[in-house]
Parts: structure tokens; sequence; C-alpha cells
């Protein structure tokens, strides 16, 4: 718009000349302006001078797309160091605010995740963290170092309580996604536990931990808000039924928990014995003191027939369920397609199974069953070849809602996916499909052995072939029409659909 392109004219000059005589309802835009431009400084003016009540980044700078495209780790640091210059001034001088601002919530929720410094300029949660986590501490010692001063200047007990009665600022609430391990820990519970009553409080919406100890993520989930809290991940922990045990009480706590990730905690029921029965019954317990759950992840966990006993003390339906290399048997997923969370389910991973045996009619069942509201189907790596794919397609094509369909790492030929392609245009919100390599762009040559190892490398790819097939699948897209449609064989960087945009 002609008012954006007039806001990064001026944000191109240091310091802002107007700002003091600024109408409020501009800021908006010159944030946005400098953030996308990449203007610290700028940045932390504005926020000094901020008129709203609420800062909200994906508010004000638009689609995670634009996030994600530009440099952001000097911007955010930016505004929280702006922040935290704030909180200084008004704990030095209380009701004394020149400056205008009116600042109370920080929101810095969805900034796009670079965890391998894609961009130059890029922040990782992890490091988001770990920056809020140290402003946090740093305003809680700068407030009680103020208390102690101002305990010195008043000598004797009225004095103590002149400076006890000062008026406190009402500070600042920061909404944050939070992720921690081992080297992180440390700063984050200093902050959780002794930042929780001072003038920079942070309110976790999501909270993902990975390979901390049982005490220490017991320790942070206690230390968390818990009327924020809709999200909790504990990856590569291998907590077993047992740990879990000790875990999951603690989430009861969290009224909006809907989103619960334990992928790779090391459960492995496939044999039964009595403590094995003892602990499923524990965990379902558990999961049903979670009244608002609605996403459940056990990813890689070996529940062979305990799909039943593990959700059945559920109170509502599952709306994202999966299951990824979970050893599934048939009477798992027939148990699922009879369930009352089939109708409801949204997203379903079931990657990682072998359908080309005995799972295929109850797989066939329950998309049945979930066919009016599934959006998010991945069936990676799951052994199909074409004969098993041609049994799916009239049930994936009732699927009318679907958006993303995931086919990587089958055994597909060319003639298979372009089949698929041309029966699945009429699923008009279907906008991406992550397909396999065809089978018959492989070159014919025997797998190689690597010298001195049990490694067998993959079949080499004919490059010439793939490229062939990769050309047909891209004309019969031109020619449908379907210019919002994405075939691709790259399982990565497609920012998979969240439960929550869902």
């Amino acid at each position: 718009s002609l008012l954006f392109l007039c806001a990064r004219r001026i944000v191109a000059h240091h310091p802002l000349p107007i700002l003091p005589a600024l109408p409020a309802h501009l800021y908006p835009v010159l944030f946005q302006a400098a953030f996308l431009d990449g203007r610290p400084l700028v940045l932390r003016d504005l926020v000094a001078a901020w008129p709203f009540p609420v800062l909200n980044f994906q508010r004000l700078v638009g689609r995670r797309e634009l996030l994600r495209d530009h440099p952001c780790k000097l911007c955010v640091q930016a505004v929280i160091l702006a922040v935290v210059a704030q909180l200084r001034r008004e704990l030095e001088e209380p009701g004394h605010h020149s400056s205008g601002c009116r600042l109370r919530v920080l929101d810095v929720t969805g900034v796009p995740d670079d965890p391998a410094g894609r961009a130059p300029d890029g922040m990782s949660v992890w490091s988001g963290t770990v920056a809020l986590a140290k402003a946090c501490v740093e305003v809680s010692k700068h407030q009680r170092e103020f208390q102690r001063r101002g305990s010195k200047r008043h000598k004797g007990r009225s004095g103590a309580a002149t400076a006890a009665a000062a008026p406190q600022p009402p500070g600042v609430d920061v909404h944050a996604d939070l992720f921690v391990n081992g080297t992180s820990y440390g700063i984050l519970r200093e902050a959780l536990q002794t930042g929780a009553a001072g003038p920079l409080r942070l309110k976790c919406r999501e909270f993902q931990a990975e390979k901390l100890s049982l005490a220490g993520i017991v320790s942070l989930l206690e230390s968390l808000d818990p009327s924020c809290v809709r999200r909790v991940d504990l990856r590569f922990r291998n907590l077993g039924l047992t740990g879990l045990s000790v875990i999951l009480p603690h989430l009861s706590r969290f009224p909006e928990l809907r989103s619960l990730k334990l992928q790779y905690s090391n459960v492995d029921v496939r044999r039964p014995t009595p403590e094995s029965a003892i602990g499923i019954r524990c965990l379902a317990g558990q999961l049903g003191m979670l009244p608002s759950l609605r996403e459940l992840n056990l990813g890689s966990s070996r529940l062979s027939g305990n799909l039943r006993q593990i959700l059945c003390d559920l109170q509502a339906p599952l709306e994202s369920l999966e299951l990824a290399f979970c050893s599934l048997v048939p009477a798992d997923l027939a148990f699922l397609s009879q369930s009352f969370h089939a109708p409801a389910l949204k997203r379903l991973d079931l990657s990682g199974h072998d359908f080309s045996q005995g799972l295929l009619e109850p797989l066939r069942l329950l998309l049945e069953e979930t066919s009016a509201s599934l959006l998010h189907l991945d069936l990676m790596e799951c052994r199909m070849a074409d004969s098993h794919l041609d049994a799916l397609l009239p049930t994936l094509r009732r699927c009318s809602r679907l958006r993303f369909l995931g086919l990587y790492g089958n055994s597909l030929s060319t003639a298979a996916l372009k089949d698929l392609l041309q029966k699945t245009l009429e699923l008009v919100d279907l906008h991406l499909v992550v397909y396999p390599f065809p089978v018959d762009c492989y070159k014919p040559e025997p797998p190689r052995r690597v010298p001195g190892s049990r490694r067998i490398y993959e079949e080499p790819m004919d490059g010439e072939r793939l490229a062939a097939a990769t050309a047909e699948i891209s004309q019969l897209l031109a020619n449908s029409g379907r210019t919002d449609l994405v075939w691709t064989y790259n399982p990565y960087g497609h920012g998979a659909l969240d439960y929550f945009s869902l």
C-alpha cells in the first residue's frame, strides 16, 4: 500500500524525527516496516513509546511466511531490550510516564523457528527462550536492588515500611512459546520461579522440552502459569510408562491444554506383562484427566493391540492423532474406525506401518469414517505399491476436505502417481501432495554394499528418468489449471499443517 511504502521511507532514517507527535494509529505500520526491513534501532524507539496495551508480533508483521523470509533475531532482541529499559525506568521513577508507553502485554508467540540457522539473522525458539528468560531475570534483579536501595535510604522501621509501600509498576506479561534443553534449563527455571511476581512475567503458550531429566521437566511444568499453556511437547526422552506416570499428573493443572506430544518416549507394550497392564491403565486414566485434549502424538511408541486401552478414558474426541511407527495391528485400526474419534479427526499420521499386508482393509474402513472431517493424511514409508494405492483411491476421493497427502517413501510407479493426480483433482481443498521417487526411476542395478560394513546403499536414482517423470507430473498439473496444487518429492520445508492452524 502507499501507506506502507511511506512507512518504509520513514524507518530508513534513525532517529525518527516525528515520533513524539506521531498519531497512535501509525505505530503498527511503522513497526511492520521496521521489522521487515531489519531496523532494530527504530523498533527500540517505537516500543519505548508504544501507545497500546498490547504488542503482538504476528498481528503486526502479518503472515508466518513474511516472518520466515526476513531476518528477525536483532529485531526481536531490540524489542525485548526496549521493554526491559522501559520497566527499569518505571521502577526508578514510579508514576512518571514521560515516554507515554502503555505496553502491558508483549506477545511473541508464533515467531517461526529457525533451528538450523537457515537465515543469517534467523532466531530459533531456543535462542528466543534464552533471551526472554535472561530479560526476566535481569528486571527481577533490578527490582530487588532498587528495593534494597530504597530501604537503605529510609532508615528505621517507618522508612522500611515506606519503601515497601511504594507503588510498584504493573509490569509486562510476555506471551511466548518456550523451548528448553539441558543447556537452557537453569536460566529458564530461574526466570519462571523468581520472575513470576516480578515486573516482566513469562506466560508460556507452547512448552517444548528435549532431553531433560524427569525432575527437570516436573520442576518447569510446576513453574508455568497454568492459564496459558495450550501445548506440551516432550521429545527425545526415554520416559517409558514409568516416566509418563510421573509427568502426566502435573499436566492436569493446565485447563487449556489441547495438544500433547510424546514422540520418542520409548513406550513398548508389544509383549504384555502385569506391570505394563498397570502402566497402560495409569496412562489412560491420566490422559482422561485432560478435558481439553484434542491432539495426541505417541509417535514411535510400540503400542501393538493396546490403542483401545490407552484412549478409552478420553473425555472428548481427538481431532489430531499421530501414531507414526507405532507397530499398530489390525485391531488398533478397527477400534479407531469404530471409536468416537474417527468422525472428528482432522489430522491423521500413520506413517511407518506396513499396509501391504493385513492393515490395508482396516485403513480403508478408518478413512471411510474420517472422510467428512480429514484435512491432513500422512502415509509415508508404508510399503504401499500401486495395487494398494489403487485399493485406497476410491476412499481417498471421498475425503472431500483433504488439504495434505503424504506418500513419500512408498513403492509407487509414475503411472500410479499420474492416475492419483488426475483422480484427486476434484478435491478442491487439496494443496500439497508429497509423493515418493517413482520406482521406475531407479537404475536396474543391484544395491551396493559398503566394503567392511553391513550398510547397503539405496538403489541409485536415474536422473533422466526422474526428470522425465517430474516433467510429466508438472505437465498434468499445468493442464489441469490447478495452480494452487503443489506436488513434490521433497518431504521437507513445506510448513506442514499444525493442529492449531487446521
